[in-house]
């Protein structure tokens, strides 16, 4: 799933998991059960976290993974903050087929700025300030929004109307994916 923050990327995962029965895993979830698992690769996650820094892409990919090879997945899954960037998008694409799988959709949900400032500054989050939110939306431009045009050139990007009502979100992305209502 694509889309700037507060776009409601993880919202529609969570719903589009429980009625498409498949796991929806979040780029946080993944980190965090890396960490619980007190693997090997959990503790070379939780070193970087716990120094500040963010995890590079080569050790998100083994991350991804890691997740990606659980039987859960057998059937399909969605991705929600994965990839980010077009390296990442290929890493991906590289290891799917080895896992078994590829990428039936990308689903973009499409929000008008002002309203993406709108909702963030609405959640009384502590760093939803203004200008947070619209540095957060810049970084998106500029590093998530590249791969709109990826996928959209490989056939997979399915473009959802993001400022409408949950449930009609919900159902524009059912309909997109096949899936009916």
């Amino acid at each position: 799933m694509l889309g700037a923050p507060g776009s409601g990327k993880g919202t529609q995962a969570g719903i589009l998991s429980r009625r498409l029965a498949v796991p929806a895993i979040s780029t946080g979830e993944m980190l965090r059960e890396a960490v619980a698992a007190e693997s090997e690769l959990g503790r070379r996650v939780d070193s970087v976290m716990a120094a500040g820094r963010l995890v590079d892409d080569d050790l998100m990919a083994e991350v991804v993974r890691e997740r990606l090879a659980r039987r859960d997945t057998d059937h399909g899954f969605l991705l929600d903050g994965y990839p980010r960037t077009l390296p990442q998008a290929a890493t991906l694409e590289a290891m799917l087929p080895t896992l078994g799988g590829d990428l039936d959709a990308v689903v973009l949900l499409e929000v008008p700025q002002e309203i993406l400032v709108r909702r963030a500054l609405g959640r009384g989050r502590a760093d939803d300030e203004e200008g947070v939110v619209r540095e957060r939306l810049r970084q998106y431009l500029e590093k998530t929004e590249p791969l709109v045009g990826h996928y959209e050139d490989a056939g997979l990007l399915r473009r959802i109307d993001g400022n409408r009502t949950l449930d009609e979100v919900t159902a524009q992305v059912l309909l997109a994916l096949g899936a009916g209502v």
